[in-house]
């Protein structure tokens, strides 16, 4: 599982807030593996050591396949990118895609539907995205 990311879809996205914006996904990312490993129907592979400039700079959603390699480097056989949207600077949408590492394939997709308040909520709606789509519903 990558870390999950932040598209930040407001006029001013590049905000004082970096900080705190990186600190509540640091949250929602451990939060879900954590999820996903108790569950017992995942091994989370650790991706410290994920190289390549769109793992560095948070942006796998918007790499073209780029993943794939890297996962499947890893040892991973289906990995899960998480995506926190800001539509506007209280509001939020969460959404997942999990895939194959071989071939890409979309193994399951996740999307909240509803916008969310304050960036505290992040980790509970995805927590309970996740379930919701891969643990309980598998």
């Amino acid at each position: 599982m990558f870390d999950f990311e932040l598209k930040d879809m407001t006029a001013d996205s590049v905000t004082a807030s970096a900080t705190s914006d990186a600190s509540h996904l640091a949250e929602v990312t451990g939060s879900v593996r954590d999820v996903l490993g108790q569950s017992g129907r995942y091994r989370i592979v650790d991706v410290a050591g994920a190289g390549g400039g769109a793992v560095r700079a948070h942006a796998l959603r918007d790499c073209s396949g780029c993943e794939a390699p890297i996962a499947h480097q890893l040892g991973a056989d289906q990995w899960l990118i998480g995506v926190v949207r800001r539509v506007i600077r209280t509001e939020y949408t969460l959404g997942f895609q999990l895939r194959d590492a071989v071939t890409g394939a979309v193994l399951a997709r996740g999307d909240s539907g509803l916008r969310m308040g304050a960036d505290y909520s992040w980790t509970r709606g995805a927590v309970r995205l996740v379930s919701d789509w891969l643990i309980e519903s598998r």
